[in-house]
């Protein structure tokens, strides 16, 4: 096979972007999340619950399923990338992962509107995270050699611009031709695609079908213009490999900068997640939205999204990444604090006139300002991570990121659920993600903007044919 160009392996890589990103979009936060709370929601009722209380447990039980893939994937994810740096191979795995996001996503059609499949299709759903959160992995071990410099903001930044455009193309799709409001009709008026019934949810359910389909028709761009390294294959010694793991994290004792970042990215990526993750769900549950009206309020989050990452990807190349973290975080911590203080009823205590629409368009604005930070914050810590890596070892160091990404995945979700529970309050549940965007920040004051000052990036990690 012919070499393929430098421009087509940078294209094929943002591409696995565009593929996975309606997973987060439409699964995570603007359609199944929010179906699921309600058929859960639903179902507890039928069975004695009052609404609120309903209300907690679908929210609790949501953020049960997150709390427990994360704990697997901290587990497991730091062994699994040592591996896979030890005979330099990506690829194989992001086949295997892939094939395990198909199926998770597939199997969420049985997620029936008589809720008889909760616990089924939340299994599903931890299958089809796991998946995508470790292609997500390897796939961040190749940035590094896609560019130098800021070259690397950029295109971190594009890539993530270019996975919110698909991600609302998704979304769209869905709103105009598949989901089902409570009339039955999709946005636009029409009877859901297919032949789907409404009645039984059909165009909503198909969601998790839609979603791998997207994976499996845009990840062909990946794979035909992204290879492996050029490197010897070698075989994986276990117990090399867990040496080098151990090594691995000794070292970054020995690092103020990389430990204080991976420690500030840990909390606040943990936390942005969750708010990803409960959005929808709180639209559902506090304001009562319809699948329809979340769907615009994902829109409208999606758009900005992609503007302000392709936004924040030029800043980063100007500024460098640090910057951009602080700003978006301080907007997130704006947007959680309104979140928290904000119901049907009142606005920080203040009662609101029955019927009013302010928290109707607050909620849209805090999803517009949710998509531009969290999108822009995604992108720059990319870039962070680079500057912290050893160019001889990038697998190693998105190990390292993965590794602070998912050691305490479960947290917020944890603290949600728990905070959720002893409350009885789905609006109070979300305050725990405040107290670590602000942890997170003050632990940025001991990061280097540089990163290791004494990491130069050269051409000879290009990505090969």
């Amino acid at each position: 096979m012919a070499d393929v160009s430098a421009q087509k392996r940078i294209w094929g890589w943002m591409m696995f972007d565009w593929a996975t990103q309606p997973f987060y979009t439409l699964l995570l936060t603007f359609i199944f999340g929010p179906y699921f709370a309600a058929v859960a929601t639903q179902f507890f009722m039928d069975s004695g619950m009052s609404e609120a209380v309903s209300d907690a447990r679908a929210q609790s039980i949501w953020s049960l399923g997150q709390t427990v893939t994360g704990l697997l994937i901290a587990f497991t994810a730091p062994l699994i990338g040592a591996i896979a740096d030890s005979t330099g191979r990506r690829m194989p795995w992001i086949v295997a992962f892939s094939a395990v996001y198909v199926c998770g996503t597939m199997a969420l059609w049985w997620m029936l509107p008589d809720g008889s499949a909760i616990w089924i299709s939340l299994l599903a759903f931890g299958i089809g995270l796991i998946g995508a959160e470790y292609t997500t992995i390897f796939t961040n071990a190749m940035l590094p050699s896609l560019g130098r410099g800021g070259e690397v903001g950029r295109i971190s930044g594009s890539g993530a611009a270019l996975g919110y455009v698909g991600g609302v193309t998704a979304l769209f799709i869905m709103l105009l031709f598949l989901a089902e409001g409570e009339s039955g009709k999709t946005l636009i008026g029409l009877d859901p695609a297919f032949g789907l019934d409404p009645l039984q949810r059909e165009g909503t359910r198909a969601v998790g079908p839609f979603t791998a389909i997207w994976y499996l028709i845009f990840m062909v761009p990946f794979f035909l213009w992204v290879r492996d390294d050029r490197t010897p294959r070698k075989k994986a010694d276990f117990g090399d490999v867990i040496a080098d793991l151990k090594g691995s994290l000794a070292s970054v004792l020995r690092q103020r900068s990389l430990a204080s970042y991976l420690a500030s990215s840990m909390l606040y990526r943990d936390a942005l997640n969750a708010l990803y993750g409960f959005g929808g769900v709180y639209a559902t549950l506090v304001l009562d939205w319809s699948i329809t009206m979340i769907g615009v309020f994902g829109i409208i989050g999606a758009i900005t999204a992609a503007i302000f990452t392709w936004l924040g990807g030029r800043a980063d190349a100007k500024f460098g990444p640090r910057p951009v973290i602080v700003v978006t975080v301080w907007v997130l911590i704006v947007v959680c604090t309104v979140i928290v203080g904000m119901s049907r009823e009142t606005f920080f205590g203040v009662p609101l006139a029955v019927g009013s629409q302010l928290p109707d368009i607050m909620l849209y604005f805090l999803g517009a300002c949710i998509g531009a930070a969290g999108g822009a914050l995604q992108a720059a810590s990319r870039t962070m991570m680079v500057r912290h890596a050893n160019p001889d070892r990038p697998t190693e160091a998105f190990g390292l990121y993965a590794l602070s990404g998912k050691a305490t995945a479960f947290m917020a979700p944890a603290l949600i659920g728990l905070t959720t529970y002893l409350t009885g309050n789905a609006r109070l549940g979300l305050s725990p993600a405040i107290g670590l965007f602000i942890l997170a920040l003050f632990l940025l004051r001991w990061v280097n903007p540089d990163g290791n000052r004494d990491v130069q990036w050269s051409a000879s990690s290009q990505l090969s044919s």
